[in-house]
């Protein structure tokens, strides 16, 4: 699947799980630890635009304040991400980027925004009552390109300590465990 299909489907996902929150569950608790579920769309809409810009001197549009409008905020944001992507002059311009090397926008997008969509569609979805239930290909996938840099990981700081999981637990629940979440 190309970065812009790939990112087309989990932002949908994301949305859905968005569109589903009652307005009185964006005050409740979310992992990670101290944030609220409003606090999972601050992360997404506010990390990926300042790393782009950093990165590659593109700057998506204004959107509304996560604090009056997390939904209103999240689909904005999406919609940018998405024009970036489904736009060849942007998403197959290659960039130098720090820390990942040289490539284009639409593979820097997969490897380092779709999948933290992917993974905090499960903390917003924990956090509001929804299903939980993720992609168990993708959960595969994701696990077995993060196992090898575990300790890299780590010191990121980007994740919390591994959750011991039975050794038959499902993937999905050893994926969340590697990243620090409790399933």
């Amino acid at each position: 699947m190309n970065p812009a299909d790939e990112h087309r489907l989990i932002a949908a996902e994301f949305t859905a799980t968005v569109e589903g929150v009652a307005p009185a569950a964006w005050e409740r608790p979310a992992p990670p630890h101290g944030w609220v579920a409003r606090d999972v769309v601050r992360h997404l809409v506010e990390w990926f635009p300042a790393f782009l810009e950093g990165s590659t001197g593109i700057t998506l549009p204004a959107r509304p304040s996560v604090d009056d409008d997390p939904g209103g905020a999240w689909r904005a944001h999406t919609d940018a991400v998405q024009a970036l992507l489904d736009d060849p002059a942007t998403a197959d311009r290659e960039y130098d980027l720090p820390h990942i090397g040289r490539m284009t926008l639409g593979q820097a997008v997969a490897m380092i925004y779709t999948g933290d969509v992917f993974l905090h569609r499960w903390d917003l979805a924990r956090a509001t009552g929804q299903d939980e239930r993720l992609d168990p290909g993708r959960c595969a996938e994701m696990l077995a390109g993060m196992l090898p840099m575990d300790e890299a990981l780590r010191q990121s700081g980007h994740y919390g300590p591994k959750v011991e999981v039975a050794d038959d637990a499902d993937v999905q629940t050893k994926l969340l465990a590697f990243i620090g979440r409790t399933p």
